[in-house]
């Protein structure tokens, strides 16, 4: 197992010889460090704030091809969306699964039948399977209880899949550190150095020693998703990107139980909201809409966004009643799209783009479920500025195999460690044999092990509560308060991990609770 390197020794991690410096610790900058460094690259990663803080934590965790996409004619991205679903299914099961959805058919409204079974007989052939049928409304309303019955004339059942967006990060962070990659958090670009004219390299702000330090490298690739127009300035480019945020909301399970996604279109004005069920929860999302704050503060549903989302939930479920004292958490993020100048946000196309100006190649745009598809055409742009290295950039598979669990983690049932597997990797083994006494059990109310909290502080960078609590789990999302009835026993637990002292435990569970009520709570004056 690799483990992320000491802070004490950054001085010298950053003195190496680099041939690829990746800012951004998104998905997209994760899956470029893993492909550079298994194609023999030295490769480093620096994220500003904590892996997967920005986007890569607060997608609607869909790994789908875009049905929508259809639509609006982009064949060639669902294809790809496609094929990588079908490869992220087969390589990173336990972290990515199947997830079936519903959309139901109502009498006067769009999309029809026709319509709607014909793009998913597209969608089906170039997955090369068939997964949609249509059923009568009696058959619907037993798959999707609850559902509004007026006008319901049958519906469409398709599949698609789901993950833990900020896992499926951190895992690609560890399969890049076990072919050699480095990747550290808090490490921010301050300024990029120039010789020339050209990049080759960045002075760096170390946000937990407060240190400035340089590192050099012969190719930087910004990777910083809607952030990248900033690093892009500092070499006299201008503006390309159009931030749109996208806010979701978090209901327990009993009071939205689902099986199945629910996908319909909104009554107010036709865009595509989902339900389903995720860790435990049930998540409903999203918004499209332009984002006039600053990038560098973190994204927050809007009381327009939360009405617009219950609207949603009442016409769809208008039996139960769902409101604002339903809703145990809500997020936000901000989607790095490219600008084309639509008027409206959803139109915009979500392909990836890159660009190299002055020795900074950027990477922009793109979807979670490409991430693979993304790195490899950066390492294409890339070859041409790196003299002497040369590589295979057709795909191969994401992750390693995992061998079978043993020990202890026999005390788990077959999913719980599938689950782990596909979540930690081979660090599986090592998080079930670091567990105490009843630290194998689940907490109640979610699918998360008391386990991944003690491994979560011991190896995985966490520098703030809030990196534990939202990130290397989602206990700050799936339980109410953000997680505050369980701190006494997170505390035990993690504290002595962490090397915390009693002043600095309460000062981060301070921050982290403000920081869930200003942001991960009901928009502030709801």
């Amino acid at each position: 197992m690799n483990a992320a390197p000491r802070r004490d020794g950054l001085p010298e991690l950053l003195a190496r010889e680099w041939d690829v410096l990746i800012v951004g610790g998104g998905i997209t900058g994760a899956g470029i460090l893993l492909e550079a460094a298994r194609r023999g690259l030295k490769a480093l990663l620096v994220e500003q704030r904590d892996f997967a803080w920005g986007t890569s934590s607060r997608s609607s965790k869909l790994v789908h091809g875009g049905l929508r996409y259809l639509k609006q004619g982009q064949f060639a991205m669902t294809r790809e969306s496609v094929h990588e679903r079908v490869a992220l299914l087969a390589d990173a099961a336990g972290l990515v699964e199947t997830q079936g959805f519903a959309f139901g058919d109502y009498i006067g409204r769009k999309p029809g039948r026709r319509q709607f079974m014909l793009g998913l007989a597209i969608y089906d052939m170039m997955a090369g399977r068939r997964a949609r049928r249509y059923v009568d409304a009696a058959d619907f309303a037993m798959l999707a209880p609850h559902i509004n019955r007026d006008g319901l004339r049958g519906g469409m059942l398709y599949q698609d899949a789901k993950t833990d967006d900020a896992r499926l990060v951190l895992r690609v962070l560890q399969e890049a550190r076990r072919h050699g990659g480095a990747a550290v958090n808090y490490l921010g670009v301050e300024s990029l150095l120039r010789e020339g004219g050209q990049v080759l390299g960045a002075t760096l702000n170390d946000g937990v020693g407060g240190a400035r330090l340089a590192v050099r490298a012969r190719l930087v690739i910004s990777a910083t998703g809607a952030w990248a127009d900033g690093l892009r300035g500092q070499v006299g480019a201008p503006p390309k990107l159009r931030p749109l945020r996208g806010s979701h909301l978090l209901l327990p399970a009993w009071r939205l139980p689902l099986a199945q996604a629910v996908s319909l279109m909104h009554p107010r004005d036709g865009r595509p909201v989902f339900a389903y069920p995720w860790e435990g929860v049930t998540l409903v999302g999203t918004t499209d809409v332009d984002h006039g704050g600053q990038l560098d503060n973190e994204a927050a549903i809007t009381r327009g966004e939360l009405d617009y989302l219950l609207a949603a939930l009442r016409w769809q479920f208008p039996q139960l009643a769902l409101g604002e004292a339903d809703v145990l958490a809500t997020f936000a993020g901000v989607r790095p799209v490219i600008d084309s100048g639509r008027l409206d946000p959803s139109k915009e196309a979500r392909e990836h783009a890159l660009w190299l100006e002055n020795g900074l190649l950027t990477v922009a745009g793109g979807k979670l479920t490409t991430f693979r598809v993304i790195a490899l055409d950066a390492l294409r742009q890339a070859a041409p500025l790196l003299p002497g290295w040369q590589a295979d950039v057709r795909p191969r598979p994401i992750f390693a195999p995992v061998p079978p669990l043993t020990g202890q983690a026999l005390l788990l049932d077959g999913e719980q460690r599938v689950r782990l597997q596909g979540r930690y990797g081979a660090a599986a083994q090592a998080l079930c044999d670091a567990a105490r006494d009843g630290e194998l059990a689940q907490i109640p109310g979610t699918q998360t092990l008391w386990a991944q909290l003690r491994w979560g502080a011991r190896m995985e960078d966490v520098q703030h509560l809030e990196d534990l609590l939202l990130r290397r789990t989602r206990l700050g999302l799936q339980l109410g308060g953000g997680a505050l009835a369980i701190m006494p026993r997170l505390r035990a637990m993690c504290q002595g991990e962490l090397g915390w002292s009693d002043a600095r435990w309460d000062e981060e569970q301070q921050r982290y609770l403000a920081l869930w009520r200003s942001h991960y709570s009901l928009p502030q004056g709801a």
